[in-house]
């Protein structure tokens, strides 16, 4: 019998080698609605070794694909850029849920959807087991030269509702205000709607097409492109925001007097949070690629990992 590495010392070392963060201390997380009751996160005591033959089919959210790619490259012990494409097509929040219930993949790394996707998967006899990894929120950027630096909920509600039309009603210029929206089934609209509008409904978007978000990253370089930039204001996650770096041009707000960081982020104090999960099939068997994949993520490595890349772990 062939011997088999232990791929728990490996990941290890390499995480060690990457940096010298201590652990977080636990802060308690947000909690999904509609979704299967969290487990406590197990404990990883089989040894195993990943190879491209038995390396789970992966799928998520466009925002979660870099650390989907991390997972893999550490896991399998390739260079990045060799692992790439294995999360480059990421069928963003919902469809993956589509596509793990359908067997086209084996684990998502994603946001949470909305609630009728849950009630979808319900229809198809498709239970999932998921548990949260990460932190992000929901963020909201405006032209880097606009002397508007904070907005309250009221006034983000009130601005996408078309209450509010012009920047000086919130301090500004007298200029008309030009909100940017992403599309219905993006994992950050469904945050818009869950964390921000309380059920308000979200004017229409204007009607050049450009002015709808269809990447997370569009909504930055659609902004940014924008000829009336001064107007416009738009939203996504943290992480995209921080990766994309503000310097091109945007700043991002802070709302009710909080700016999104790290600490705000994981100590819940900015209002607009939210996990990132793992999730796989509930009739996943035990010592599957995808569940130990699933439990690694949830591990004291990968909780380093998360925050190797920039995202806020829940540790």
């Amino acid at each position: 019998m062939k011997n088999i590495i232990l791929v728990i010392l490996v990941i290890t070392l390499l995480l060690t080698a990457c940096s010298d963060k201590s652990d977080p201390s636990p802060d308690p997380s947000p909690t999904p609605q509609q979704t299967p009751q969290q487990q406590e996160p197990p404990v990883i005591r089989e040894e195993f070794i990943y190879t491209r033959d038995n390396f789970p089919r992966m799928d998520g959210s466009t925002s979660t694909a870099p650390l989907a790619q991390a997972a893999a490259a550490v896991l399998l012990g390739e260079p990045r850029e060799d692992v790439e494409e294995l999360a480059a097509d990421f069928s963003r929040t919902t469809q993956s849920f589509r596509n793990l219930a359908n067997g086209l993949c084996d684990i998502l790394i994603v946001s949470e959807p909305a609630p009728e996707v849950f009630e979808e998967l319900r229809a198809m006899g498709f239970g999932i087991e998921l548990a949260p990894i990460a932190l992000d929120a929901l963020v909201f950027v405006v032209n880097a030269g606009n002397p508007v630096d904070n907005l309250t909920h009221k006034q983000i509600q009130d601005i996408y509702t078309g209450k509010i039309t012009n920047w000086r009603e919130v301090g500004g210029d007298d200029i008309e205000i030009v909100p940017f929206q992403r599309n219905a089934e993006a994992g950050s609209q469904v945050l818009m709607e869950k964390l921000v509008m309380y059920g308000l409904d979200m004017t229409a978007a204007p009607s050049k097409s450009f002015m709808i978000a269809f990447g997370m990253g569009e909504m930055i370089t659609a902004m940014i492109g924008f000829d009336g930039s001064a107007s416009a204001i738009g939203y996504t996650v943290f992480f995209y925001a921080e990766d994309m770096g503000m310097a091109e041009g945007l700043k991002i707000l802070a709302v009710d007097g909080i700016l999104p960081n790290t600490e705000t982020i994981r100590s819940g104090v900015y209002p607009f949070i939210n996990p990132y999960y793992v999730v796989i099939g509930e009739n996943e068997p035990e010592k599957s690629p995808a569940r130990i994949m699933w439990s690694w993520l949830q591990s004291g490595d990968g909780q380093k990992l998360v925050d190797l890349e920039g995202y806020v772990s829940i540790r």
